[in-house]
């Protein structure tokens, strides 16, 4: 037996064993030291970082939840947020290891040839984690410092460009990629994933046809297999996109051949069989082709996408009702896909839309797929416009419809009445039909105040009827409790698992219409929710007395005049807004719109049917000959000339003000005096005949300021911002009489910036009082034909996706102080004589709320804004009062205004312009 115990070690091994050791704890610029940090670096750090980047990227392809209703992304990172949310780095132990390597080798090895690659190591772990910030600096490190070394400097560009896109900083990103490119035409391999991050920016950019040229480049150099399946998968959906039918159909049988995840194999064959299709012309097969996937148990998941490419095969053949048949199976089998419900939920809508004309309708579905599609989706800003722009429709078809049923309601007799009332106030269920999608019915079901999408519910009747029964329903519970635990009821209950997505995005299929009923003199929403004490509110605000059943008329008047002009200013659509304006002729065939109205009719038909267009062409010049109307179709250059005139006399008013404001007294009522001769009919002129007054009050005694107020409040009775004023001013006059004849001149004292006239209560506290709408009880002048979309409409009733916002320096958060801005786009511009309209405004119509109006100046505009309000429905409330006098306020051409609400913290952040427009839409987006 050999005796082992007495050999030494190797002296061959012993050495090397020393050296590595050396290697392992020296950093010194020897020529042994660098070659130990090279090999060292390499393998034990190099290496094994590249296998974690490695199953990282594995793991990350089983995972990541592609959109196949748009064109994919070039490689499995998430879509560039729109508005970019700054959030920590993601924890993931993989990434955390290759970044501690990195910063291992440049710590410890810095003599090694590998100090570049730590560097992109680091780089791509932080851009896995989702700090985009921190990764672009390293490859710009890496891109300036190794700037000699070529396949280097071009891959750290190539990921600088793509967390340039990540952090939505597309011209930077483009200027990078240019560059990149420029520098690549030397580079012979390695360039592949250049020219595919260029493909996405260019998808980026809508250049699709630039994409598909270097996709197919990178496609042939990919060395990656997966990477070239998805590549070929994209550039088939971008030649589709373009209308290259045959080229897309081979690209998609390649993918469909090779060794594609299964979601994509399936979306492969499902374009595949599309576009034959399209390109053979055989729809009767694709169909059936299509309809036979349903029968594979593995597309079990995927049943909704089959029915959505079902209706695109029929809309391409112009079979509409179909399509839309199909879509809403897609919406119905929808249960994980919310992508996919949501583009459905849009080809509904944008049928309802463009080709069945059914507003009403396509407005549900709008305001369905806002709440599920991603923000950053193509188009989104525009659809969300839609959808608050339909819902004008569908408010004022609404409002027709309850004004309508409590019309019904109060004919009938008492005992008939209380019966309707409970049967009309217990909620209902309509099933939507989709079969008749033509029309837009008035929503006027006097049994169906609640309406909506939910698709067909069953009704059990009788024991036999599975919910019926308790034994089952208990016996059924313990079975499923058994199998799965406690579920919540939920879509996608099956998974316990599910992202933040899925969480967010439990919807329903359909969107509510808001049906509370407010008849026409409603004043207070019962907060007792109990369903006597709501059936008594309703009974008692029915419209039984004449003047009640006016007032609800004339809502059913003023709602039917907006819809008519929302269709043809709006939606351009004609035919529609004719048979609105003749449905409110039959109706009510004497109203205060009729001059507006045959007006309108005039101009429709015009190019169309010249007999009718001639018949209301002579009703507005024989019914109304003194009406604006009949002065435009006698001269129709008219309108241009008013608005010339407009600005004439606001000019002359300024100047009149500017007297006033010197206290030159005698000019002022003199000039007012030639501009009241001149513009009689001048809508400024109660402010005129004002100066007036007051240049009197402050140069005679009290008699002749008398004469002169009496005189306004005689001339211009229908006046809200001037005759309020001086009814007030009356009143304290008379109610100290004795003081004012014994002064010299009636009125003493004076403020140029602020005249304080109006005599006022003392306020106990600080708080203002709650404002109140000053146009609530008011009949309304006859309007004329405006655009009411520029109203801000209150959207409907819908459950939203629970989401966070955009980020923006602006906040929702609920205030106690708010203001309502008017802002002036024109620094130069003099705003004396505005402010002080707004200052008469508000002394007239809330004289005991405390008002005040202060100005500041930016660079580029200038801000009248009022404070305060309370709370954000006092706002609202001032600015629904204020809105249609503004034109007579503000003393400065239409176009340069505009106004809106904002809280007090939100306020002191406009600093510029550019602020103004970012809050404007932020405004728009959030109130």
């Amino acid at each position: 037996m050999k005796k082992h115990t007495g050999k030494t070690l190797s002296p061959f091994l012993l050495f090397f064993g020393l050296l590595f050791l050396y290697g392992c704890v020296a950093n010194k610029n020897t020529a042994i030291d660098r070659k130990m940090q090279n090999l060292t670096a390499r393998y034990n750090y190099i290496y094994n970082s590249n296998v974690l980047l490695t199953e990282y990227n594995e793991t990350l392809l089983q995972s990541y939840a592609d959109n196949y209703g748009q064109i994919l992304q070039v490689y499995l990172d998430p879509e560039p947020q729109v508005n970019l949310v700054l959030t920590p780095g993601i924890e993931n132990k993989q990434l955390d290891e290759v970044i501690f390597k990195g910063q291992t080798i440049i710590n410890e090895k810095s003599f090694s040839n590998y100090i570049d690659d730590s560097y992109m190591l680091m780089g791509k772990a932080n851009y896995l984690k989702g700090n985009y910030f921190i990764s672009s600096e390293y490859f710009d490190y890496v891109a300036k410092t190794y700037n000699n070394n070529l396949k280097t400097f071009v891959m750290a560009m190539n990921w600088k460009a793509r967390s340039q896109m990540q952090l939505n900083n597309m011209v930077v990103a483009d200027k990078i990629l240019d560059t990149m490119l420029r520098a690549a035409d030397d580079l012979k391999k390695d360039i592949a994933e250049p020219l595919a991050t260029t493909a996405q920016m260019r998808i980026y950019q809508k250049r699709n046809n630039e994409a598909i040229l270097l996709l197919q480049n990178a496609i042939r150099l990919a060395p990656e297999k997966q990477l070239r399946i998805r590549w070929q998968y994209i550039l088939a959906q971008l030649q589709e996109k373009e209308k290259d039918y045959q080229n897309a159909f081979i690209n998609f049988t390649k993918v469909e051949n090779s060794n594609a995840p299964f979601e994509m194999y399936f979306h492969a064959n499902l374009n595949r069989i599309k576009l034959r299709a399209i390109i053979s012309g055989y729809k009767i097969n694709e169909e059936q082709a299509l309809l036979a996937l349903l029968k594979d148990d593995k597309n079990f998941d995927y049943t909704d996408q089959i029915y959505y490419q079902v209706g695109e095969l029929f809309y391409t053949e112009g079979n509409l009702v179909k399509a839309e048949e199909n879509y809403q199976k897609s919406i119905q089998k929808s249960t994980r896909n919310q992508n996919q419900k949501a583009l459905s939920y849009l080809k509904v809508a944008d049928l309802n839309f463009k080709e069945f004309k059914n507003y009403i309708r396509a407005k549900l579905y709008y305001d369905s797929a806002v709440t599920i599609l991603p923000k950053n989706f193509a188009d989104y800003d525009n659809i969300v416009k839609k959808t608050n722009n339909l819902q004008y429709l569908v408010d004022r078809y609404t409002l027709i419809s309850k004004e309508d049923t409590a019309q019904f309601i109060s004919r009938l007799s008492e005992g008939e009445r209380m019966a309707k009332v409970k049967d009309y106030l217990r909620p209902k269920v309509e099933v939507s039909n989709p079969s008749n999608p033509t029309g837009n019915d008035l929503l006027s079901n006097i049994a169906s105040p609640n309406q909506s999408l939910n698709p067909n519910l069953p009704n059990g009747t009788g024991n036999t009827f599975y919910f019926n029964n308790s034994a089952a329903i208990s016996n059924g519970f313990a079975d499923f409790k058994k199998r799965w635990g406690n579920r919540q009821l939920e879509d996608n209950w099956r998974q316990s698992a599910r992202s933040s997505a899925q969480d967010n995005n439990q919807v329903l299929a359909g969107s509510n219409v808001a049906t509370g009923i407010n008849p026409s003199n409603a004043q207070n929403t019962s907060t007792d929710n109990s369903q006597t004490s709501i059936e008594k509110q309703f009974i008692d605000n029915l419209p039984v007395t004449p003047e009640l059943l006016a007032a609800s008329n004339q809502k059913i008047i003023d709602a039917y005049f907006e819809i008519a002009s929302f269709y043809q200013q709006e939606l351009n659509d004609i035919p529609e807004a004719n048979r609105v304006y003749l449905e409110l002729l039959k109706r009510y065939p004497e109203n205060n719109h009729l001059a507006a109205i045959y007006y309108s009719l005039y101009l429709n038909y015009k190019d169309t049917e010249a007999g009718k267009s001639n018949e209301y062409r002579q009703q507005v010049l024989n019914k109304f000959p003194e009406s604006n109307f009949a002065k435009s179709i006698l001269d129709p250059a008219y309108s241009a000339k008013q608005d010339q005139l407009e600005n004439i006399i606001n000019e002359q008013y300024n100047k009149v003000f500017d007297n006033y404001a010197r206290k030159d007294y005698g000019n002022v009522v003199k000039q007012v005096n030639e501009n009241l001769l001149a513009y009689p009919n001048s809508d400024l002129a109660p402010q005129y005949a004002y100066l007036k007054a007051i240049a009197i009050g402050r140069t005679s005694k009290v008699d002749a300021l008398l004469t002169e107020f009496n005189s306004i409040t005689t001339l211009y009775p229908n006046d809200l911002i001037i005759v309020p004023l001086v009814r007030d001013h009356l009143k304290y006059i008379d109610a100290n009489l004795a003081e004012f004849k014994q002064r010299p001149v009636a009125l003493i004292d004076f403020d140029s910036n602020e005249p304080r006239f109006v005599a006022q209560n003392p306020i106990a506290d600080n708080k203002p009082k709650p404002i109140e709408n000053i146009n609530a009880a008011d009949n309304k002048q006859p309007k004329t034909v405006t655009k009411p979309a520029d109203k801000q409409v209150e959207p409907t009733a819908t459950i939203k996706p629970i989401e966070s916002k955009p980020a923006s320096i602006f906040s929702t958060a609920t205030s106690n102080t708010y203001y309502y801005v008017i802002d002036v786009a024109d620094a130069s511009l003099t705003l004396s004589s505005s402010r002080y309209g707004v200052g008469q405004f508000n002394r007239g119509n809330y004289p005991d709320n405390d008002l005040a109006h202060k100005l500041v100046e930016l660079d580029d505009d200038q801000l009248i804004y009022v404070t305060s309000f309370v709370d954000l429905e006092d706002a609202k409330i001032y600015e629904e009062s204020i809105k249609g006098q503004l034109k007579n306020i503000m003393k400065v051409p239409v176009t340069k205004y505009k106004s809106f609400i904002i809280s007090k913290e939100n306020f002191e952040k406009l600093t510029d312009r550019s602020r103004i427009n970012e809050y404007l839409e932020f405004y728009k987006n959030n109130y």
